[in-house]
């Protein structure tokens, strides 16, 4: 329990942090006097990128959006947008408050707000949680398209039903775990749509390989999705991450790819993990990461492999002369 609050309590000090980076970065609108708390209104969103999935998952997507105080009492002001990506095995109505978790997103923006309301802004979630309990971000034939979805898709709703500034300088992107991966896939490839981004303890930017067949076996026992639903947290994320970096149409009833079959290793769907890693496609992207206004990340110090994974990031950007924190 002790550990858990003080993930809790340091997450919370991460997200201020986070914010003020934002507050820097996008555009804010006009000052106003403080008000009360803000709102979470909890929508639906089609994606028509997400239509047909071979996984089965809707197409029609939960999306928690956080509108902040002078929201409703300004109807002539314009905000700023943070599209928020929440991480594996999580969903929206966790991090909004509207179902019980470990954290509680309106309310650490509510604080964060508090003092100067001139810098408020929306924030948007959607909920990315699949059949195999993360959607990772991709786009894949069977968890569908969902950097579409929110790159495109998701941006262009949110602009055309709420009052936001619509242009990449007041867009930033950030998100947790599988949703920080997510946040470094999209920012890297789209600076004309979020102008700042922000990863909180990203996983999996960097894949390591070959694997070990041994560790294997548990994945190739799953058949069923009773078996999967009964399966530790590592092998259900290698199957959310097969589902989106290698799908195959003909290969039922999972529609994927494991990067080991019958013990040994699958250099061609390995090659397949590699070419997803944001972190291996980093240099093709240098020219967008020069664009962006800011670029930040952090991990807990105790999480050393993602901890190591941000550290290499760091000396990668170092290494171009790219501004981050």
């Amino acid at each position: 329990m002790k550990q858990k609050n003080w993930v809790k309590g340091n997450i919370e000090k991460l997200f201020i942090s986070f914010i003020i980076v934002l507050i820097t970065s996008v555009g804010s609108s006009q000052e106003t006097p403080p008000l009360h708390n803000g709102t979470v209104q909890r929508i639906v969103v089609h994606g028509k990128g997400l239509e047909g999935n071979l996984e089965g998952d809707p197409a029609d997507r939960n999306v928690s959006v956080y509108l902040p105080a002078s929201y409703s009492n300004n109807p002539g002001r314009r905000y700023p947008v943070v599209y928020f990506l929440h991480g594996f095995t999580d969903n929206d109505a966790q991090w909004y408050g509207l179902t019980k978790h470990w954290i509680n997103l309106p309310k650490i923006l509510d604080t964060a707000f508090s003092e100067d309301s001139s810098h408020e802004m929306i924030f948007v979630t959607p909920d990315a949680y699949t059949r195999f309990q993360g959607s990772f971000y991709g786009n894949s034939a069977t968890t569908g398209n969902w950097e579409d979805f929110i790159a495109k898709e998701l941006v262009s709703y949110i602009d055309n039903h709420y009052r936001t500034i619509p242009k990449a300088g007041s867009r930033g992107l950030a998100g947790h775990s599988m949703g920080g991966f997510g946040t470094m896939r999209i920012g890297q490839k789209y600076p004309d749509i979020f102008s700042c981004i922000y990863m909180l303890s990203p996983g999996a930017i960097k894949m390591y390989g070959p694997f070990n067949p041994t560790n294997a076996v548990k994945w190739e026992a799953i058949k069923t999705m009773k078996d999967f639903e009964k399966t530790d947290f590592g092998t259900k994320a290698m199957f959310a991450v097969a589902a989106a970096w290698s799908p195959n149409p003909d290969n039922p009833p999972f529609y994927l790819d494991l990067p080991v079959r019958n013990g040994e290793n699958q250099l061609n769907i390995q090659a397949k993990w590699f070419a997803n890693s944001p972190f291996a496609a980093l240099d093709q992207y240098i020219p967008n990461y020069k664009r962006l206004h800011a670029i930040g990340f952090d991990a807990g110090d105790k999480d050393k492999s993602i901890a190591s994974d941000i550290t290499l990031l760091h000396h990668e950007l170092d290494k171009y002369g790219i501004r981050h924190s």
